[in-house]
């Protein structure tokens, strides 16, 4: 997925435990970890809210776009070239 979640950045920064954070933003540790190991499929914008507001910090200190598609289309490409005898 093409978008990191840089929680993990933010707690080391902040001293703060991942108990902690879940505590003072009020989901579970489970809901936490999942978001910040990146398996989340969304976010309210309410818990983004509240883990800025807990953090001290902006949204994109959170949250980052990076270019994963391109190196992943080029395998998909080599593969299929592969595939179809031509590579």
């Amino acid at each position: 997925m093409p978008i990191t979640v840089d929680i993990d950045v933010m707690l080391a920064r902040r001293k703060m435990s991942v108990g902690e954070l879940a505590d003072r933003v009020g989901i579970t540790p489970a809901n936490l970890a999942v978001l910040k190991n990146g398996r989340a499929k969304a976010v309210r914008f309410t818990t983004l809210a509240a883990l800025c507001e807990v953090l001290e910090c902006q949204p994109g200190d959170l949250l980052r776009w990076e270019d994963g598609d391109a190196a992943d289309s080029g395998e998909r490409r080599g593969a299929a070239e592969n595939a179809a005898g031509g590579g």
